[in-house]
């Protein structure tokens, strides 16, 4: 975490917003859609409905012009029209601190009541997307997580309750521009010292030189063995690797680059 805080000295939400209406529209447009997609249609939307009051007033069909270059316009503008008649109705016109009602609102789930609560209302929260998902099992914060509610779980055990907001935003943001989902930039981490991801990839077989393509696409080095079909086999970590037909090893090269074909576990939410 130390190595993160000195890495990004201001961890906080990339999304723009003046108040809690603004930032709970903003999560709810966020999911499945970058932030700075949601940035690009924000300015008109609050524009067009300021407040929840005009928000509630509006219909869906209002909405979705506004929202349409965004993942899943025509149910992010029914979820956000019903999360705005609902706080009108259920909550006085006043978006709720508490996660607990929060999630009682259309469209929100754990994930995004966490952010809202934690950003706009400054609660004990840890919110856990797909980078936080990734990035905390790829470093070795938590093991056999395979689920966001796992991650958070021991995120919170691991971490004092007054880092958690700061964690969560260290982590989104190390995972959006360094420990991205393809081709991370190891190079430049500030932690791979730390990182388990990283201290396996150390431990991959190095390339090989000398090998001829044209005897086929793989080699596989237990066996002295070239092949064009090769098999597949899942390890011990339950990554599903390249393997000889043959004999069975791992121990695969690709025959054009000498790289070897095995992959360390990595982390997707699916």
């Amino acid at each position: 975490m130390e190595g993160l805080r000195r890495a990004i000295p201001q961890p906080q939400t990339e999304l723009r917003y003046d108040n809690p209406y603004q930032l709970l529209v903003a999560v709810i447009l966020s999911a499945q859609c970058t932030d700075a997609r949601v940035n690009q249609v924000t300015p008109a939307l609050f524009e067009a409905f300021p407040d929840i009051d005009a928000l509630a007033e509006a219909t869906p069909e209002q909405v979705y012009p506004l929202i349409r270059s965004v993942s899943y316009p025509n149910n992010k503008a029914r979820h956000l029209v019903g999360m705005a008649r609902m706080v009108r109705d259920a909550f006085g016109g006043v978006i709720p601190p508490s996660p607990a009602d929060l999630q009682k609102l259309p469209g929100v789930g754990r994930k995004t009541a966490q952010v809202v609560a934690s950003v706009a209302f400054d609660r004990d929260a840890l919110p856990v997307d797909t980078h936080v998902f990734r990035v905390a099992n790829r470093i070795g914060l938590v093991r056999n997580a395979d689920t966001p509610l796992k991650v958070e779980r021991q995120l919170k055990r691991l971490l004092p309750k007054e880092t958690w907001s700061e964690a969560h935003h260290l982590l989104i943001l190390h995972g959006r521009y360094t420990c991205t989902a393809r081709q991370p930039k190891c190079d430049r981490c500030p932690i791979t010292e730390a990182c388990l991801y990283y201290e396996r990839l150390q431990k991959l077989p190095a390339p090989l030189d000398g090998l001829d393509p044209k005897q086929g696409t793989y080699y596989c080095k237990t066996c002295d063995h070239y092949v064009d079909q090769p098999a597949s086999k899942v390890d011990r970590y339950g990554v599903q690797q390249i393997a000889c037909p043959r004999c069975g090893s791992m121990n695969v090269f690709e025959s054009k680059s000498g790289r070897s074909t095995k992959k360390v576990p990595d982390f997707r939410v699916h």
